[in-house]
């Protein structure tokens, strides 16, 4: 009989193999999803995955997509590394985004150069203040920063909803829960010409950068990775757990907030109440996928994205919900969590003894 026998040591192989073996289980349960729905696999594979990549533009709004999944999975990784475990992202994301809107409010359709940076700073340290309350509850009452980080995540939609159906509401907007739209200095500018991708891209491909410096060549970071790995090795060494609770929460909202600050800025060009996307939450699962690595984080998102758009592809051409992109996202994170497993267990395969003996 087959059981699971505990290896000597983790293995770093199947660390790798790992987020692979679930991306090939992934897209084999999905060819079986579209089968037990009526509807042709093959055809449902080219709609869901190969679709979104189709041409030029297809590929713009894939890396659109990707973006904001880079810049909260980045800093969530960086936090997970120290076991600090920030479940907010999304809360973050919105307060990102509710303080970069504050700032182009302000500027209105004025033109400044003062408009853009601002916003990307207000966006980040709107985030980072969402994120310190849990990191203030935790050090100061020992609160659970997960329960704490993804309560707060509700505060920060009804707080959006108050805004746009308040104060912030545009008079102009024939009731619907926005604000004005951002003027042109407010809003990112372009990278490629026709399309909707903007230099939020480069913002988030400059965070997995310095995000991969903090971790791997800075001294902060190499403290954040031993309490991750060895905590009693860090207590030893005297690293102080309040800083590390403090730097994971702080970066991974700084990081979350300026996704937010990008959706605002960038495809949508003014707040409504569906700025919420799930982002915060499916860059979790970007996370783990990508090994809290900024390489494998960024093939992740690039998955990940293409998840979202092979939701909607599949909405648009073989009338299936748009929720079926989250359906693939949970078969990811279950065949990543079951492919685990043989990170620090293999399989033996025993004979069962005979009977009498």
């Amino acid at each position: 009989m087959l059981e699971l026998e505990a290896r000597a040591e983790p293995s770093r192989l199947m660390a790798w193999v790992s987020p692979l073996l679930a991306v090939a289980l992934m897209l084999l349960g999905g060819m079986v999803v579209f089968a037990a729905l009526g509807k042709d696999p093959i055809e449902g594979f080219r709609v869901f995955f190969l679709n979104p990549v189709k041409d030029l533009y297809a590929i713009s709004e894939l890396l659109l997509k990707a973006a904001p999944l880079m810049l909260c999975a980045i800093g969530l990784a960086i936090g997970f590394r120290a076991n600090v475990w920030n479940i907010g992202a999304e809360g973050q994301f919105m307060l990102g985004a509710v303080a970069a809107t504050g700032v182009a409010l302000h500027f209105g359709d004025a033109e400044s150069a003062l408009a853009l940076p601002l916003m990307i700073a207000a966006g980040a340290l709107g985030g980072a203040a969402w994120a310190a309350i849990p990191a203030l509850l935790r050090t100061r009452f020992n609160a659970s920063e997960i329960l704490v980080s993804l309560m707060l995540v509700y505060v920060a939609q009804l707080f959006v909803s108050w805004l746009v159906f308040g104060p912030w509401k545009d008079p102009d907007g024939f009731n619907f829960p926005q604000t004005r739209m951002f003027g042109e200095a407010a809003l990112m500018p372009a990278l490629v010409e026709g399309t909707r991708l903007h230099f939020g891209f480069m913002i988030a491909l400059g965070a997995l950068v310095a995000g991969h410096a903090f971790l791997a060549r800075s001294h902060a970071g190499f403290r954040m990775r031993v309490a991750g790995e060895a905590p009693e090795a860090a207590r030893y060494a005297g690293f102080s757990a309040t800083r590390m609770i403090w730097a994971g929460l702080l970066l991974g909202g700084a990081a979350a907030g300026l996704a937010g600050m990008g959706e605002v800025a960038g495809p949508m060009g003014q707040l409504t109440d569906k700025v919420g996307s799930g982002y915060g939450f499916a860059a979790i699962i970007v996370a783990f996928v990508g090994r809290l690595n900024a390489f494998g984080i960024l093939l992740a998102s690039l998955l990940m994205a293409l998840l979202y758009i092979g939701g909607e592809q599949a909405q648009q051409y073989l009338n299936l919900p748009n929720s079926i992109s989250m359906v693939f996202q949970g078969m990811l994170l279950f065949f990543l969590l079951g492919a685990d497993v043989f990170i620090d267990y293999r399989l033996r395969l025993r004979r069962r003894a005979a009977p009498g003996h």
